[in-house]
């Protein structure tokens, strides 16, 4: 399997989500940046010692069969998005998805600079959000977010592509969607009922007994089994963001995967419904407003990257002879005009 980028990394301290969107006749300064980024990456890491900087690069379906000829993951395509009875999650523009993260919020914005001066006049960034560790490890609604991630080998078969796509070995398709947060009527809520909301306890961060955790709780509703039994999991690496000033609060919900099959079944059971619930009751309390499908290439996809798609050949110009008029002249002079 071709080396990964750094998808299976522990959750850092600090994180910047840049979501952008390619402008008409950008494509070649876009491939340009993708085969920089990794120097980039070096040159700003370099210079802030123990930040740990990576940033996971990820391209939309679009995007893709603009940029690059042959072949193409087998499973990229655009977020469907999901009007249920109650909620809905939209469907909005991304080519691009940048997932900075570093140890200090300094670097990941030293390198989003320098990653916005390539950009600029040929992609317009329509996202951009700062994420950050929150006590331990919890999301602003005070539960722990990521407990059932998966561990060891299991994480590498459910974030990773293997044999399935072996041209893409290595690749993870990755799911975005913003999640803002009504805490004033979560923060009403008997902490009881909080955590039947959840599935799980607020405190301690244990899952309820099944007795206790209702059909459609968040985490009832995400736990998925195949028909053999089999649970099919995704790795998510959620960060909170906030703006105090605009009252503003939510969860980067960002969810990598072998395929997005699976991520899209939970959310399609979170927000259309099943046998068990008609809705994830999270929604109640969280909106989704985002909502975008990538493709996170293995790390030496940059180091050689595809050709370039092919352009569009511009209509040739009819020869002067198939315009002229039965004397030989071109016409011009008996254009009509159209009447003041």
């Amino acid at each position: 399997m071709s080396q990964a980028q750094p998808i299976l990394d522990p959750l850092s301290r600090a994180a910047l989500f840049l979501v952008a969107t390619i402008d008409d006749g950008g494509e070649a300064v876009v491939r340009d940046l993708l085969a920089e980024l990794p120097g980039l990456r070096r040159s700003v890491g370099f210079r802030v010692p123990g930040a740990d900087l990576a940033c996971l690069t990820s391209i939309g379906s679009a995007a893709w069969d603009r940029l690059f000829a042959g072949p193409k993951p087998a499973e990229l395509h655009e977020f469907p998005g999901y009007d249920g009875p109650r909620h809905r999650a939209p469907a909005t523009p991304g080519d691009l998805l940048l997932h900075i993260k570093a140890e200090s919020q300094d670097a990941c914005f030293e390198l989003a600079m320098a990653i916005g001066d390539r950009l600029r006049g040929a992609a317009t960034i329509v996202d951009e959000t700062v994420g950050f560790r929150y006590f331990e490890q919890r999301d602003l609604l005070g539960f722990v977010d990521g407990t059932e991630n998966p561990e060891g080998p299991l994480a590498t078969s459910t974030a990773l592509i293997g044999a399935e796509d072996p041209g893409f070995a290595g690749g993870s398709y990755v799911i975005v969607q913003k999640y803002l947060h009504d805490l004033a009527t979560w923060n009403a809520l008997p902490v009881p009922e909080q955590e039947r909301v959840i599935g799980r306890t607020k405190l301690g961060d244990y899952e309820l007994s099944d007795a206790d955790k209702p059909a459609n709780s968040h985490v009832a509703v995400n736990t998925l089994y195949d028909s053999d039994g089999t649970q099919r999991q995704i790795l998510r690496a959620n960060m909170p963001f906030g703006s105090v000033r605009e009252g503003e609060f939510g969860t980067y919900y960002i969810a990598y995967a072998a395929t997005p099959s699976v991520t899209e079944r939970m959310l399609e059971r979170m927000f259309l419904g099943s046998d068990e619930a008609d809705y994830d009751r999270i929604l109640d309390f969280s909106t989704a407003v985002t909502g975008t499908l990538f493709f996170t290439p293995p790390a030496g996809f940059f180091d050689a990257l595809p050709g370039p798609a092919e352009t569009p050949a511009e209509p040739a110009a009819p020869e002067a002879s198939s315009l002229a008029h039965g004397d030989g002249s071109l016409g011009i002079g008996t254009m009509k005009r159209s009447a003041l």
